[in-house]
């Protein structure tokens, strides 16, 4: 029975030793910072957790929260966690280790549905936590347990243009003129790519055109994307690495934080008409009540739209929805005149029956461009 018993969690184990996850432990008493790379089940499936915060808070015994998230998320949040486990050493006199995986947001949503232990969940797109949702994992009403919607960070799409932007690209007009090579990931596959889709739909109906004009002019973009990456890392290796295409649609955060760390010097343009690009978080429900973690994730989630986090988001280019962050750090970010969201086309269900399921808007522009 013992051995039927290691075996069982040797299988149950086996498909997450694809995910990185990074083990963070801040010891606050000393302030020193311990980390190191683990697989991702180390602290998951091994980890034993009474059934009670209460009970965890009580005995002052460490306790270990685990973050999913989005990749471009990773450098705000090495900086945030700190800050948290800080606050909440001083207030409970417990120290706190948190394990962070980072990835495509789809690929993170999946792996938290097929038994990722997450605690808390901060991706790229309200439909990414709408699958976990529907998965059983997270309640109804999440986007309401959190301030903002449950929105912790904004964004938005930017054109990124070679040196000197010899093409002349100045708007989202400028896409669909003839020998224009346009590089944005295929939206079937990446979630930046959605947003892409979304950001040139809505720059014809934010402006005054239907759904015909809206129609046509995205066809004649994609008609200009000579190839379709995966997802959005592939599409800048495109564009940065194997210096193909004039324009890249991107997220306004990377091409900020890469210019923050001197890795790039490509102009860009960011259009005055342009998508809210909403990264949500939530707490996954069943897994906080099952591993007692519930009162500090909950608190932990607070914490992200504190000023203090807030800031640091700012830092690596995502816009705060912290009113006294924004003001503070308005000169950072180029204003847009016209910035509409996700709801504006009737929320993630809509847009992916509509515009992304099999048949769909975007199968039907792919197969006009053949």
């Amino acid at each position: 029975m013992q051995n039927h018993k290691l075996n069982t969690r040797k299988f149950l184990l086996q498909p997450w030793k694809k995910f990185s996850i990074r083990k963070s432990t801040l010891l606050v008493a000393t302030g020193l910072t311990v980390s190191g790379v683990l697989p991702v089940y180390a602290g998951i499936t091994l980890h034993k957790q009474p059934t009670s915060a209460t009970q965890i808070i009580s005995q002052n015994k460490p306790l270990e929260v685990t973050l999913v998230s989005y990749a471009v998320t990773k450098e705000a949040y090495s900086k945030i966690i700190p800050l948290f486990t800080q606050k909440w050493k001083k207030e409970h006199n417990q120290e706190v280790t948190f394990q962070q995986s980072y990835g495509g947001s789809g690929t993170q949503a999946r792996a938290v549905i097929d038994g990722l232990e997450a605690d808390v969940v901060a991706l790229a797109l309200g439909f990414d936590v709408e699958k976990i949702q529907k998965a059983g994992l997270i309640k109804s009403g999440w986007e309401n347990k959190a301030a903002n919607g449950a929105i912790v960070t904004r964004s938005a799409v930017v054109l990124v243009t070679r040196p000197g932007n010899p093409k002349k690209i100045n708007g989202w007009a400028d896409l669909t003129k003839p020998g224009i090579s346009v590089i944005t990931a295929n939206p079937k596959t990446s979630g930046g790519a959605r947003w892409n889709f979304l950001a040139l739909w809505g720059s014809v109906i934010k402006t005054g055109g239907d759904e015909a004009k809206a129609r046509d002019y995205v066809t004649k973009v994609y008609k200009n994307v000579a190839v379709l990456p995966k997802d959005s890392r592939e599409s800048s290796d495109t564009f940065y690495k194997r210096n193909q295409g004039d324009v890249l649609l991107n997220y306004e955060n990377e091409e900020i934080l890469a210019k923050l760390k001197g890795e790039s010097n490509f102009p860009t343009v960011l259009p005055p008409v342009n998508i809210s690009i909403d990264n949500p978080v939530a707490v996954v429900d069943k897994v906080v009540d099952k591993r007692g973690t519930r009162e500090v994730t909950e608190a932990f989630v607070k914490f992200l739209f504190t000023p203090e986090a807030q800031r640091e988001f700012a830092k690596v280019g995502f816009r705060p929805v912290n009113s006294t962050i924004s003001q503070q750090t308005q000169k950072q970010f180029s204003k847009i005149s016209n910035f509409y969201t996700v709801k504006d086309f009737g929320g993630w269900d809509t847009v992916q029956k509509k515009f992304f399921d099999d048949g769909s808007v975007f199968d039907q522009i792919q197969g006009g461009r053949r």
